[in-house]
């Protein structure tokens, strides 16, 4: 019981001491009054995280199943890029569409090789992330695609009644459909059963390798909306957008409490752990800290989460 509630509390609390910290820092040791709590800064951060976020959420519901996709950041890119060569000839409208299902058949096609040829999702995966990412880079002849119509950084630069960012909504609008997914429905159940044990979930009549199916579909479409972010704050098509992406979303979800084994992760926890990332990259720049000095911080940091979370399974199987 103590083991589950320190889960969920100290993500909330490394948060809280984050956000306290950094002003701290920035008064004692810059010398000028903090600006990470000024509201054009934490408006920053919503636009800079946006994007990972809405791709963590979707790797939530990959991992509690028990998998993993190594090649999102892959995804954004030849979604990015697809987006844009349509908006570049038509509609902003159509491109977007057109990123989304790019994002929805890249996450599949994940799904169906690690489902069907009944190979490692990690090493599928690893393989996929090449090949998407030089899909993207042929598409676009290895250069941005450029000329988007009027209205391509519309999400990226709007704010409802001036006040909420567009991507916070988007945020919010796809955190929210994920755990209603996860936790009132049955493909959400089936989910959390297939990731706590597999056989088990088989035996109960389960379909194991749909409910993993559709787990990277939803990923790979919200993949797509990550894209449509990315094309909409460069107001290019970039075929390299998205690189690296994949150690943050999937140190968002472990660090908010999800499990690389499966059978645990909420969209709750994802949320912080996403936040978390944001914090320090952004507290990171203001305190003028290395980015080398923040990849060893951050590496170090899912490294402690997943040595807890070891640590927490053994002791529940009584090891």
């Amino acid at each position: 019981m103590t083991g589950r509630w320190l889960q969920r509390v100290w993500p909330v609390a490394s948060l809280l001491v984050l956000c306290l910290l950094i002003p701290a820092v920035e008064w004692l040791w810059l010398g000028h009054d903090p600006r990470f709590l000024s509201a054009a800064n934490l408006s920053a951060i919503v636009r800079q995280t946006a994007a990972i976020t809405i791709m963590a959420v979707g790797m939530t519901m990959v991992m509690v199943a028990g998998g993993v996709d190594l090649s999102v950041g892959s995804i954004v890119g030849v979604a990015a890029v697809g987006g844009a060569m349509v908006m570049a000839q038509g509609t902003v409208a159509t491109g977007a569409a057109v990123a989304v299902l790019l994002g929805t058949l890249c996450g599949t096609l994940n799904g169906v090789a690690t489902v069907g040829l009944r190979i490692p999702p990690f090493i599928v995966t690893l393989g996929t992330m090449g090949i998407y990412r030089g899909v993207a880079l042929l598409l676009a002849d290895g250069t941005a695609v450029t000329g988007l119509p009027q209205g391509a950084g519309w999400l990226a630069e709007t704010q409802i009644a001036g006040v909420v960012p567009v991507p916070l909504l988007l945020v919010a609008v796809a955190a929210t459909a994920m755990h209603l997914l996860l936790t009132q429905t049955t493909i959400g159940r089936h989910t959390y059963a297939v990731g706590s044990s597999a056989e088990a979930a088989r035996y109960a009549g389960v379909s194991v390798g749909r409910t993993r199916l559709i787990g990277y579909g939803v990923l790979g479409l919200l993949c797509g909306v990550a894209a449509i972010l990315d094309v909409a704050r460069t107001v290019t098509g970039q075929p390299n957008a998205g690189e690296t992406y994949e150690l943050n979303v999937i140190a968002a979800v472990v660090i908010g409490g999800g499990s690389l084994t499966g059978g645990q992760g909420t969209i709750a926890g994802t949320l912080i752990g996403a936040l978390i990332m944001g914090v320090l990259a952004n507290g990171g720049n203001l305190l003028q800290v290395s980015p080398f000095v923040q990849k060893i911080i951050i590496g170090a940091i899912i490294v402690l989460a997943v040595t807890a979370d070891e640590a927490r399974r053994r002791r529940a199987a009584g090891h």
